[in-house]
């Protein structure tokens, strides 16, 4: 596999892992809604593995294009619409700044479920689910924007 096809193709990987992500984090929260206990907890650990092979799969995606661009990033296009270059930049500064916090706070929710910390477990969750399911949500929409509606 060449340094060019993982640039050009992890990007289609990498939304269908945060969609994938997205439906586990749903289904989640509607079975410990529905007192599903160990539902909710594999579809949540389900969940952790996919975001894990999703920030695999974006790093190495990252690398990809430094290897073959010279850039570690694909650029919005210079010649979108004005009003798609502001939603786009207006949609990734906080999905980039909130998906920092992801992996320690979704970790950080297992560790506490783990341990059997319930009360701190779902004071937790309250501000971490909906950070995950905005950042995985922006994800596919910063895809979307990025390769399908403006490709360059």
């Amino acid at each position: 596999m060449s340094w060019e096809f993982l640039a050009a193709n992890l990007p289609h990987v990498t939304a269908a892992l945060n969609l994938c992500a997205i439906g586990l984090l749903v289904a989640g929260l509607v079975k410990i809604k529905q007192k599903q206990w160990r539902k909710h907890r594999n579809l949540m650990i389900a969940a952790v593995v996919v975001s894990g092979l999703f920030l695999a799969t974006y790093l190495l995606h990252k690398v990809a294009l430094q290897v073959t661009t010279g850039e570690p990033n694909k650029k919005f296009p210079a010649d979108a619409p004005t009003a798609a270059r502001i939603a786009y930049f207006a949609i990734l500064i906080p999905h980039l700044l909130l998906a920092m916090a992801v992996p320690v706070l979704a970790l950080r929710a297992v560790y506490l479920a783990y341990k059997r910390r319930i009360v701190a477990h779902k004071r937790l969750v309250r501000y971490a689910y909906p950070i995950w399911m905005y950042v995985s949500v922006t994800g596919v929409m910063v895809y979307l924007m990025l390769y399908q509606w403006f490709p360059a």
